[in-house]
């Protein structure tokens, strides 16, 4: 299992041969605040997976016992400057917007708080798997700011939009049990497990063809928001993409031959 460090407080992890990557907050001291520092870090590691082409699932975890992220690096903002706070908002942008955009399936591994820009930065992967001692939430309006890390467009995406409403307006948090009852995190283990199913879900989804799993996820994506007809275009798109690769002819052979497919990855 390789490990490459990037900045301070975020490690990459190879695990499966290289195919899954474990994207690490590794700043224990502060709960895995999100500082400026550590926002870059975790956009430079978004940027180098998303180049890699071996890699088919990333899966996002924590180092600290007790916290996923605790969102924004309050202590450090305090002593901002309304210019300071300007000048730190494309950074931060970019930590969350990283991972968003990573082109292959992305999973969060969710314990203990995973609040405000934690949580944003959980919503932006397709998938969530949190244990028992999981608390989310997005309380940013109580200390008079907005979700900004894309809270407030992710989160009705996955539970609506009168129910995401009610979460940031209330800014209350959400314990594990309500968490799944209401769709804000997928999968639900018990507690200390969270890792290690991500892990084993990473491995589960990385045995599909690599050409397949990113033209599935743009797709996805792309098609949120569109109306069915718009939608279908898109999958079309996705689907002609993969249709001659080297992946549908390996996986049909593979099929056809009863053996495990052996992915050339284009």
């Amino acid at each position: 299992m390789g490990e490459e460090r990037f900045g301070e407080f975020v490690l990459v992890r190879r695990h499966e041969e290289g195919v899954v990557a474990e994207l690490v907050l590794d700043r224990p001291k502060a709960m895995n605040a999100v500082s400026t520092e550590m926002a870059r870090s975790v956009a430079a590691a978004c940027s180098a997976l998303g180049g890699e082409g071996t890699v088919r699932v990333v899966v996002l975890t924590s180092t600290h016992e007790r916290a996923f992220c605790v969102g924004a690096d309050l202590k450090e903002r305090n002593s901002f400057s309304d210019a300071d706070l300007l000048r730190q908002r494309p950074v931060t942008r970019g930590a969350y917007t990283g991972v968003l955009e990573l082109p292959v399936p992305t999973i969060a591994a969710v314990h203990g708080f995973a609040l405000g820009g934690g949580f944003e930065m959980a919503l932006a992967c397709d998938l969530i798997v949190a244990d028992r001692t999981a608390v989310v939430g997005l309380p940013e309006v109580s200390v008079g700011v907005i979700p900004g890390g894309g809270g407030t467009q992710l989160l009705p995406r996955r539970v609506g939009a009168a129910r995401a409403a009610e979460l940031i307006f209330t800014a209350r948090r959400v314990e594990a049990e309500e968490a799944h009852r209401l769709g804000l995190v997928d999968q639900l283990v018990e507690a200390g497990e969270d890792r290690a199913e991500a892990l084993s879900l990473a491995t589960r989804i990385a045995a599909n063809s690599p050409v397949g799993l990113r033209a599935a996820k743009r797709a996805l994506r792309l098609g949120q928001g569109l109306d069915l007809r718009a939608g279908l275009e898109v999958e079309d798109a996705a689907w002609r993409a993969v249709a001659f690769s080297g992946d549908r002819a390996e996986g049909v052979a593979a099929f056809n031959e009863g053996r495990v497919a052996r992915w050339p990855g284009q």
